[in-house]
């Protein structure tokens, strides 16, 4: 079976399971990052059974190593869009997985894309080359079929119009931008949007001091006249991506889970808050089990929060609000 079949499906959590192992030991004999990470911890894959039990990838690595299994054919190469610092790399082997994570994982949350305008805000990864979130924009913009759908690198009175435009004729909305975009773009202009999902994913990419997100989304709710500011919890070396209705509350597609760690030790698995683990199954041809540099809170049913970054690791990409 394809690996687009087995894992864009609505997993039961033992077909998750399942799938999650197969993808583990599959990634541990393919992957010469993970393989020799492995090894090095003193792992023995194959007596991983449970998926409590399987180590999570450094995302650190992604700065200095090309993280993908064999075969490693590239068919595009993702950056990172720090303020500094070494970028992030991932190789993407197949571009229909992403494709389907982020088309599938809208519907899953939104519906029907094309049911939506799609109004992209995000002048500093319009300003450079290798950025996942713009293909991903890219492609919703043209699945929308919609005539106003589109980029907006500085027109704010453009977007302005446009907004005030489809508000007037019914239309549903995405608006989503950048954190410092927005925030730029509401000093100018305010609106009361009743038919639109604004969805910010974070980051002031050093042009503004950085926010808690709850502050951010204090500023942007009554410029924009909504209840909730939407987020999108994503970032270059995943190829999926969580998202918030609001109140800082991500939920994950079917084919990714987050859980924590201990802050002290990397290995350990907390079931309530630390560093924040994710498992993204779309990431099958590069390593599904990243430990990131954020850190969060686990509910019972399986949502999290972003509660801050580690103090030692740069601010960079799609991170979220530093406390």
């Amino acid at each position: 079976m394809p690996w687009n079949d087995k894992i864009f499906r609505n997993h039961s959590k033992e077909s998750f399971t399942d799938l999650a192992l197969e993808v583990f030991h599959f990634q541990a004999k393919n992957n010469d990052v993970y393989k020799h990470y492995l090894q090095h911890l003193g792992v023995n894959a194959a007596l991983i059974t449970s998926t409590e039990d399987i180590p999570y990838l450094p995302i650190e690595l992604f700065k200095s190593h090309e993280v993908i299994c064999k075969p490693n054919n590239r068919v595009v190469t993702y950056t990172s869009s720090g303020t500094g610092g070494t970028q992030s790399n991932h190789i993407v082997h197949d571009l229909s997985i992403y494709e389907d994570s982020f088309i599938k994982g809208f519907e899953y949350f939104y519906g029907d894309i094309k049911d939506y305008t799609v109004l992209a805000l995000l002048p500093s990864y319009m300003e450079r080359t290798g950025s996942s979130l713009i293909y991903m924009c890219e492609k919703l913009i043209e699945l929308s079929k919609k005539e106003e759908s589109g980029f907006y690198l500085n027109e704010h009175e453009l977007l302005f119009n446009t907004l005030i435009k489809l508000e007037a004729q019914n239309k549903k909305i995405l608006l989503i931008g950048v954190s410092f975009g927005l925030l730029d773009f509401t000093e100018n202009y305010s609106l009361e949007l009743k038919n639109s999902v604004v969805m910010e994913t974070g980051g002031m990419k050093g042009r503004r001091k950085e926010i808690i997100r709850q502050e951010l989304h204090e500023i942007l709710g009554p410029a924009f006249g909504v209840q909730k500011i939407h987020s999108e919890y994503g970032m270059t070396e995943l190829l999926s991506q969580a998202y918030s209705k609001g109140d800082s509350l991500f939920k994950c597609p079917p084919w990714m889970k987050a859980s924590c760690r201990n802050t002290n030790d990397p290995l350990s698995v907390n079931k309530t808050s630390g560093g924040l683990n994710i498992i993204d199954l779309a990431n099958v041809h590069s390593c599904s089990f990243i430990a990131t540099q954020d850190l969060g809170k686990i509910h019972e049913n399986g949502d999290f929060e972003v509660l801050g970054r580690f103090d030692a690791s740069d601010i960079r990409g799609c991170n979220l609000m530093v406390l």
